[in-house]
């Protein structure tokens, strides 16, 4: 899902929520999918540069849809910051769209809370059959051995971006493919004004996914075989501390992107103030910032050995955005064939283009654009070297618990108070003991 986001909620509001009756839906009524036929309501998750960028994406296509099934679609775009709450919240309501956007490494929370309606064979045959979809974006629909709680609607990978001009300024040629090559890089850059590397450390879940995939290559995953929290095992505690130590130790990270949530490190960027950001499909947001595209390079996200693939090469979490249906929608058909709309190839290709993501639909991706420099190491990482995050109930906790622990040790850094494996050890013991017992 989108970094842009901050995991707000918190572990017992979620925890209260998962366990509740879910009863979301497009209205109070209650009532089955015919009792609003001509009707939806759909709240889009914040993927452009801001909400109003999105209305102007999305709107055209709404009305597109309308004018093919005389079904009208009420838009609503919800920041990243609110759109955990406000779904959790229409989950026990009642009161709630009858479409949604979910962050894919969500599926499975809110699949536990039973208010999503199941794609079942029958149901994706309704928009196509399950065959479409790629199998990297089809992995964080949902947990393993259920339907899938949802559709895959944009991917997206990780990458390194990088500032050419400020590269060659400090005599780099090519950029850094180990984490190694990352710190020695941001070290050259890193003096009068200028970092290495930019991050958004009181970001949550973005701090998850760097530690996620840091993890991965310590050998470490945060979760057991069987879903229980992992968070102190000596790859988990290396993997945090690597990540902290960017601005800790190795001085690459500014002190002040401790407190960065909402796209500071992109601004930063693109205004020339750091050399590298480690981003999903920033491109589109990098051109509405002033930026032009031969100003910057994309590379593969860092591994330790240099040579991206899987298990301890692992270099990005599948990102991405679901598209689910609140069970309790009083327009069930409308709303499959809205979903059926936006996953057709010919939207596919729209929607992606307009956000520089990628298509999960596979005859979609045949097209050029999902071919340019931008976004060949996307697909090229999503197909051969990102992992889902864990497709455990207990997912969004993890998010704020660890992105939080992460997120204090930042301060720390940027406080110069130390960040020792002792203090990283106690902050993921500490962010395990608010999870919940199995």
């Amino acid at each position: 899902m989108r970094s842009i986001r901050a995991a707000a909620v918190g572990a017992v509001t979620l925890s209260l929520a998962l366990t509740a009756s879910a009863c979301g839906g497009g209205s109070a009524s209650g009532g089955g999918s015919g009792d609003s036929p001509r009707t939806l309501t759909y709240w889009a998750s914040n993927q452009g540069a801001s909400v109003e960028v999105d209305k102007k994406v999305l709107q055209p296509e709404l009305d597109k849809f309308e004018k093919q099934t005389g079904i009208k679609v009420e838009l609503e775009v919800v920041p990243w910051s609110d759109l955990l709450n406000r779904i959790l919240t229409a989950t026990t309501s009642g009161q709630g769209p009858d479409v949604l956007n979910i962050g894919n490494t969500w599926s499975a929370s809110l699949q536990a809370t039973g208010a999503l309606m199941p794609w079942d064979a029958k149901n994706f045959d309704r928009i196509g059959g399950k065959d479409r979809f790629v199998d990297s974006a089809l992995g964080s629909t949902g947990a393993q051995g259920q339907d899938p709680a949802a559709v895959p609607l944009y991917s997206m990978a990780y990458a390194l971006y990088y500032n050419k001009k400020m590269f060659a300024d400090a005599g780099i040629a090519q950029p850094p493919t180990t984490w190694d090559e990352l710190v020695e890089t941001g070290k050259k850059i890193s003096k009068d004004g200028k970092w290495g590397l930019g991050a958004e450390g009181s970001n949550l879940s973005n701090n998850i996914h760097q530690v996620f995939v840091l993890g991965k290559q310590h050998g470490a995953d945060f979760f057991t075989a069987d879903g229980k929290p992992a968070f102190t095992s000596d790859g988990a505690v290396a993997a945090v501390k690597q990540y902290v130590d960017l601005m800790a130790g190795d001085k690459v990270i500014a002190p002040g992107n401790a407190e960065y949530a909402q796209n500071q490190s992109l601004s930063d960027f693109a205004k020339g103030r750091t050399a590298m950001v480690l981003w999903q499909t920033a491109s589109a947001t990098f051109a509405s910032m002033g930026m032009k595209e031969d100003e910057w390079g994309v590379a593969p996200a860092p591994v330790q050995s240099g040579e991206p693939g899987t298990g301890t090469h692992t270099n990005s979490m599948v990102a991405g955005i679901n598209m689910a249906v609140l069970k309790n929608s009083d327009n069930i058909d409308g709303a499959t064939e809205f979903v059926k709309f936006m996953t057709s190839d010919a939207e596919q290709k729209i929607l992606n283009k307009a956000y520089g993501s990628i298509p999960p639909v596979k005859a979609a991706q045949s097209d050029a654009a999902f071919n340019s420099p931008a976004t060949a190491v996307l697909r090229e990482t999503l197909a051969t070297s990102a992992a889902a995050l864990p497709q455990v109930p207990e997912e969004s906790q993890f998010e704020t618990a660890v992105g939080t622990a992460v997120k204090e040790l930042f301060a720390d850094a940027a406080a110069g108070r130390p960040v020792t494996t002792e203090s990283v050890k106690a902050a993921l013991a500490k962010a395990q003991q608010q999870m919940p017992a199995k």
